[in-house]
């Protein structure tokens, strides 16, 4: 259905993957995971054929439709919720909006505009032969949450998340025989994911979907493809399946790399001690050849390392952490939230949950004091400082600066040595301080927000 020949990505000198070889086949469900910054997302992009790869070639089958998530969530800004759901299918759309402009024309009398008519028509009936567009656009925007009378409005009326939801829909309306997900959990709510989980079990082709949530993962897919030394294996199971073989097979390589490394050890020994005893001289030559044929190289541990993530308080804290009376913010005289009273205690840790556009990252915005709520007030301890990672971090670390400069530029009283021991705690070694923020992965500016978190 969908194959890789030798498909190889490079930036510079650096190598993402190197002659991978595999193939999709239909009705299986995969999950590509890997480290941030193994290239997830560019081979991702790759097969869509929205990059073009230093080497190799994918190859689709012919006559198959193959759909990727958008990630550029202002691309629809004056599109109605209905025709941007409906671009998913762009033969379809075009189609339709073109029999709409030459109908509200009018010019039947014209041989072109019949013919082109007709001709629009077999095109309309090839791509939605039962004639149910309509009633399968309302029933996906039904489904994530968008009422009927909301339909016919703008995208650019809608929130970040929600506009996320729509390009889902789009996606799917196009029921794809091979469909790309990356990151398609990112701004939707619980209740949408669970849909979308029961969605994708449904679907007939073939699926990839890139995820950082386990829970996701275990529900949906039938495969997992670890992204790993530049390569791709491919694990039957879900990813808590593939986790227990991950482990079990990273401590094989363990063993036999000890192994390996003991007997390259005592054949160096044996060597330099009889390599001049002219009785020993024939087991010399013999126990070098041994050496040559070792190749404990070959045998590779993952690359996969974990971040020592730690919140150190500059101080003791009181017990009296944050306290928040009769909050209420609306936008536009549409009320957001009322009357929000809550308290927060040393030792406290709580989820903020609740559907799209309800308001929980206003909330958060006005307890970290970069807006004002309509009434209410609220009150941090007096021995409280407070950190915030924004949901759209990938948006806001940005820069030409090397990562230490980028964190240092939030106070300069934080010494550049800490700044580097933060980083390498977040995995980021001596050379990769020196990548430029823009040249970071979604991931990897994640990690460097974290960074600055650690500092704050």
């Amino acid at each position: 259905m969908l194959s890789t020949v030798n498909l190889t990505q490079r930036y510079g000198k650096r190598v993402l993957f190197d002659k991978i070889n595999m193939t999709m086949d239909v009705g299986k469900r995969y999950g590509l995971i890997g480290a941030n910054g193994a290239g997830k997302s560019t081979f991702m992009k790759i097969l869509a054929g929205e990059l073009e790869s230093s080497d190799g070639e994918v190859q689709l089958q012919p006559g198959l439709k193959l759909g990727m998530l958008s990630q550029n969530q202002y691309a629809f800004e004056d599109f109605t919720l209905t025709d941007a759901v409906l671009y998913g299918n762009k033969k379809l759309y075009d189609a339709q909006k073109e029999k709409e402009k030459l109908y509200m024309e009018g010019d039947f009398e014209s041989d072109e505009v019949n013919n082109r008519l007709g001709e629009l028509e077999m095109i309309c009936a090839d791509e939605d032969p039962t004639y149910e567009s309509d009633v399968k656009i309302e029933k996906l925007l039904q489904s994530l949450g968008f009422p009927a009378e909301q339909h016919g409005e703008l995208m650019s009326s809608l929130t970040g998340g929600d506009k996320f939801k729509i390009l889902l829909a789009q996606v799917l309306f196009l029921k794809p025989d091979v469909l790309l997900l990356d990151e398609p959990t990112n701004n939707l709510d619980m209740d949408t994911i669970a849909w979308l989980e029961q969605e994708l079990k449904r679907h007939e082709g073939t699926l990839m979907v890139i995820s950082h949530d386990r829970h996701f993962l275990n529900g949906v897919v039938t495969h997992i493809l670890d992204l790993d030394f530049q390569n791709i294996r491919e694990f039957t199971g879900n990813y808590d399946e593939w986790y227990i073989a991950a482990n079990l097979i990273a401590k094989q390589a363990e063993a036999d790399r000890s192994k390996a490394l003991k007997e390259k050890e005592e054949l160096e020994g044996f060597i330099r001690r009889f390599s001049a005893n002219a009785s020993k001289a024939k087991q010399a030559t013999s126990r070098q050849k041994q050496l040559d044929k070792l190749d404990v190289q070959a045998i590779k541990l993952s690359s996969r390392r974990d971040p020592s993530i730690m919140f150190k308080p500059h101080r003791d804290i009181g017990n009296e952490v944050l306290e928040a009376e009769n909050l209420s913010k609306s936008y536009d005289g549409e009320s957001v939230f009322e009357n929000v009273s809550f308290k927060v205690n040393a030792g406290d840790k709580i989820a903020l949950i609740g559907g799209n556009g309800v308001g929980k990252t206003t909330l958060l915005k006005i307890l970290m004091e970069e807006i004002s709520p309509d009434t209410g007030n609220m009150k941090w301890g007096q021995t409280i400082t407070y950190s915030y990672f924004p949901q759209n971090t990938t948006d806001l670390v940005v820069g030409d600066e090397e990562l230490p400069q980028w964190i240092q530029g939030f106070d300069v009283k934080w010494h550049i040595d800490d700044i580097r021991k933060t980083l390498g705690r977040m995995l980021f070694s001596g050379e990769e301080q020196k990548k430029k923020i823009d040249a970071c992965s979604g991931g990897e500016k994640h990690r460097v927000m974290l960074s600055k978190m650690m500092m704050d």
